[in-house]
């Protein structure tokens, strides 16, 4: 093999894990696939998208080797195949976050619509459960929780919230969290909650940057 073709052939592949990167919906879908292997039906509901086309974008995905599937059934469930698929997804954030203006403020200006600008780090968050002050709760879907959770969080899926608010307790600081600083799962609870007047925070990550970070999960 020449050295030409060597090189054009490596690229190549580089290339077809950056191009399964470039839509918007996959960038989701690996999103979602983050916190816990989905079906097809499901990640459309997600992601807003049909059937077909949310299938197009899988194969694609599987194609690059950036998820893997299983049948049961007549279902067939996505995952990622590997921890280095997030640590790719976070970068790219990262990368976007230095690079990006308009990335802050469209995130700014969502936040303080609701009302949920205010953030908890991990390490005061960390502080605060040994002074055991705070109640800690999951506002994904009750599939993602069960996937795994913050240790010691309860689960809250945000489509429950305004009918469960009295099993919250307030005279404590509730701090929500949901899959990622991207998720607006968790901004919306803080909108409710608050509004309910309970004293709400959003933690500043998800459970993804959370167990990344080596800290207790269930």
């Amino acid at each position: 093999m020449k050295s030409r073709d060597f090189k054009d052939l490596i690229f190549q592949q580089f290339a077809n894990i950056a191009t399964a990167f470039s839509s918007p919906k996959r960038l989701e879908i690996i999103d979602l696939l983050i916190q816990g292997e989905k079906d097809v039906e499901t990640l459309s509901k997600q992601i807003s998208s049909e059937f077909a086309n949310t299938s197009r974008h899988l194969q694609i995905l599987k194609n690059a080797r950036l998820v893997e599937s299983r049948r049961d059934g007549v279902r067939i469930y996505y995952r990622i195949t590997e921890e280095r698929v997030f640590n790719c997804w976070k970068s790219l954030q990262l990368l976007s976050e230095s690079r990006v203006a308009e990335l802050k403020q469209v995130l700014k200006g969502f936040l303080e619509e609701r009302n949920a600008a205010d953030t908890i780090s991990t390490d005061e968050l960390l502080s605060r459960i040994k002074s055991n002050d705070v109640i800690i709760i999951d506002v994904r879907p009750d599939e993602e929780y069960k996937n795994g959770h913050i240790k010691g969080s309860v689960s809250f899926p945000l489509a429950e919230l305004k009918d469960r608010l009295d099993e919250i307790p307030k005279d404590r600081e509730v701090v929500a969290y949901c899959r990622g600083p991207y998720c607006v799962l968790a901004p919306e609870a803080i909108s409710i909650l608050r509004s309910k007047g309970f004293n709400a925070v959003r933690l500043e990550n998800g459970l993804p940057e959370w167990k990344a970070a080596g800290l207790p999960v269930e």
